[in-house]
């Protein structure tokens, strides 16, 4: 009985949430008319701000903590679990298409040129920023309004079975993993982790009869997917036609020539490295096959502006910057400096943050970064973070054991006239020396 009264509560409560003015889980900048749904995290109890967030004029809050209850509260037994099962009434709802994106590297830009690409033809709702982990995909989907067309969900996992938690609160029907490689190893433990991780998705389309998006130039995803899902379409031929994709000559932002059909296109794009030409081929695949037409296809991505400091040029008034300080594993680290160092430019100068959550594999992951710094020649190397610094003895690079020791230097000692490359994990928040480029 527990199961159906439970069921009768959330239909109750997405009832309100259809008249309400959406939900939020924050209390500070809830807006009046929402519903305020309360989440714990390692910090805070958000039962605790229900009561700020009905006096904001929140419609009704959602709390698991009977201690906090009024007139205006709905109380479950768990508001993680109430905004998965919110988050999956209102995806059905909706019924319309869904396509998953995950992978190690890519994902969030790979998903921003698809909605771009298919918004030349559909209503598309899309992951904001990259609300992509167990809260921000239920707040996502929620927030897809009547009429949507197609959603395009970015899915991200630090550990194993997080993909297919999301998977049965999305339920996709499309999926798209860019690729498979060494990152939260600390999470996932193993490569072998991440590609059980990862794989995930392909196990839940299968069991759907969904149709994957692969890279066919990728063989552990090509080696992977045939086992794995009944329907699956290569990058290289999306609908029934061959689709090539190839660096072309340009300046700092990548340009690439397309053939297709017995079309030929040259793309120039607003995005710095050839490690986007994937991500590229992933969005006209994906265009093409949903019937968006080529050309529409290479207006939306000549027009993607890519998110700050996600593979984007900026020329400051003392340097060009290369931002793409978003993130970093070990393959995107690689692939950053080897695109680097194919560009012309009299000087250059690489500034790199630690990569975290590599758990055992951390040292010698950024012992192979020096590596590749050093057989691309580039001399001219500032790292900064502990791991950096203690992994770079014998080495010249200037070390900083912290990105604020790294910023009093580049007060004391100003760069102009570079091109400059940042990149660095999240955690290591390379954004703050920005403003001394």
């Amino acid at each position: 009985m527990g199961h159906f009264f439970e069921n009768i509560m959330t239909e109750q409560i997405y009832q309100l949430f259809r008249e309400s003015g959406g939900l939020s889980t924050d209390s500070r900048t809830i807006a009046e008319g929402q519903m305020f749904l309360a989440l714990w995290g390692n910090k805070f109890n958000g039962n605790k701000y229900a009561a700020d967030a009905l006096k904001k004029g929140a419609s009704w809050a959602v709390i698991d903590d009977p201690a906090f209850e009024t007139e205006r509260t709905l109380l479950v037994d768990d508001t993680l679990m109430e905004l998965h099962k919110l988050a999956t009434h209102h995806r059905k709802e909706l019924k319309c298409p869904v396509l998953a994106v995950t992978g190690s590297n890519g994902k969030t830009t790979t998903k921003e040129l698809i909605a771009a690409v298919l918004s030349k033809k559909y209503r598309v709702h899309s992951t904001k920023k990259n609300f992509n982990n167990q809260i921000g995909v239920p707040l996502s989907i929620l927030s897809a309004p009547e009429g949507t067309g197609i959603m395009v969900l970015e899915m991200g996992a630090s550990h194993i079975g997080e993909i297919r938690t999301l998977c049965l609160i999305a339920r996709p029907d499309y999926g798209l993993i860019t690729n498979i490689g060494a990152a939260h190893l600390e999470g996932f433990g193993s490569v072998d982790g991440v590609i059980k991780a990862k794989t995930e998705l392909y196990e839940y389309l299968r069991k759907v009869n969904g149709i994957a998006f692969y890279n066919d130039r990728d063989r552990l995803i090509s080696g992977k997917i045939y086992g794995m899902v009944n329907r699956a379409v290569p990058f290289s031929g999306p609908a029934g036609s061959s689709l090539k994709i190839v660096p072309d000559i340009s300046d700092l932002n990548l340009a690439v020539n397309v053939k297709y059909r017995k079309k030929k296109m040259r793309i120039q794009t607003k995005l710095f490295g050839s490690y986007n030409i994937d991500n590229i081929r992933a969005a006209m695949a994906v265009g093409l096959f949903f019937g968006v037409e080529a050309e529409d296809i290479a207006d939306a991505i000549e027009g993607y502006e890519p998110e700050d400091s996600r593979s984007r040029v900026i020329k400051t008034g003392n340097n060009t910057l290369i931002s793409d300080s978003y993130n970093a594993n070990p393959v995107s680290m690689r692939l950053a400096i080897e695109s680097f160092a194919s560009i012309r430019a009299e000087n250059k100068l690489c500034i790199l943050g630690d990569m975290l959550e590599l758990g055992d594999r951390t040292e010698e992951e950024h012992k192979r970064i020096h590596r590749v710094l050093t057989d691309h020649n580039l001399q001219n190397v500032m790292l900064a973070g502990p791991v950096f610094t203690k992994v770079s003895a014998g080495f010249r690079f200037k070390t900083f054991s912290s990105v604020g020791r790294l910023r009093k230097y580049l007060k004391l000692k100003p760069v102009k006239g570079y091109h400059i490359l940042i990149k660095g994990s999240r955690g290591m928040a390379l954004e703050q020396i920005y403003d001394l480029l």
